[in-house]
């Protein structure tokens, strides 16, 4: 007998999901509380963005689902063809439930269900588990006006490039940002730039584009590639190497990249306005110039 949920908890989703081969309502899926992602966070995910029902950068998650199960010495569980018919299903799905057009399809993958022991305990079933939800997208006015973010010491473990589940790390960062009333923590270690909570940084000075490098301690965003495809079509330098915490604080632009953000300007740091002279506190010619480019890309890498 299902346990009726509190008046105030919010109500769970009777859209379908997927798991280990069926599809059932998500509100009531369940997994075994032996699950070595319930146990120990053992597993992998990825979020693929679909715009008007169709999957942006499809091979691009897919690619880095492999990396991330790679690392975790995990294959790959499923087919390309698999995986495309399940997200469509689910996709079509919602759309018909909700009306929902943008979407966000989550993919997550962990070691399986065994007694609880850490070591990586080889021949497992995987659980693979998918569902769709609404992609809620940057407003208006923060695309016009920027957003805050505030800084913070990256106390998180040093295998940032593996997408796993074990986000409590990325949840206190997130906290952090939440209690002061911003929008996103960027992040420094040993006084570089890392990355946000739950985005890529990128840094404007002179005109040039910067990122961290491509490396165990930041997670390779989609948008790695996909920014500095943009830069190389409109002509716009692009730079990836260690910058530090005094070059972020003196960028004439501030952005953050994600899924759901695609590209977004910082506009205020610490209380701080971005940025120097009249753009100052405002978004800036490079981000519009960027912004355009991701919305042509848009229409051209959806399948």
């Amino acid at each position: 007998m299902n346990t009726p949920l509190p008046d105030d908890m919010p109500h769970l989703p009777e859209t379908l999901c997927y798991l280990n081969g069926a599809y059932s309502r998500l509100c009531d899926t369940k997994v075994s509380v032996l699950d070595r992602g319930f146990i120990f966070g053992d597993g992998v995910y990825e979020v693929l963005p679909a715009y008007g029902g169709k999957i942006f950068q499809f091979e691009a998650h897919l690619a880095r689902l492999d990396r991330s199960l790679g690392e975790l010495r995990m294959p790959n569980p499923l087919a390309r063809a698999e995986w495309l018919a399940i997200a469509r299903r689910l996709i079509d799905d919602l759309h018909t439930a909700t009306g929902a057009s943008n979407q966000l399809i989550y993919i997550q993958v962990t070691r399986g269900v065994a007694p609880r022991d850490h070591v990586m305990i080889p021949g497992l079933q995987p659980t693979v588990f998918v569902m769709a939800s609404e992609m809620k997208l940057a407003t208006p006015n923060q695309r016009e006006q920027g957003v805050a973010c505030v800084t913070a010491d990256d106390f998180r473990w040093q295998k940032a490039h593996i997408k796993s589940t074990s986000l409590l790390g990325a949840v206190f960062a997130r906290q952090i940002s939440a209690d002061a009333g911003a929008l996103e923590t960027i992040m420094f270690r040993d006084g570089y730039l890392s990355e946000a909570a739950a985005s890529n940084v990128w840094v404007v000075k002179n005109g040039v584009v910067m990122g961290p490098p491509k490396d165990h301690l930041v997670l390779e965003g989609i948008r790695f590639g996909l920014i500095e495809g943009i830069c190389r079509e409109q002509g716009i330098p692009f730079e990836l190497r260690r910058i530090t915490r005094a070059e972020v604080l003196d960028a004439d632009e501030l952005m953050l990249s994600s899924a759901t953000k695609e590209v977004l300007p910082v506009t205020l740091l610490d209380g701080q306005p971005v940025g120097h002279g009249s753009q100052r506190g405002q978004p800036g010619p490079v981000y519009t110039r960027l912004f355009a480019g991701y919305q042509q890309v848009k229409a051209q890498s959806s399948i």
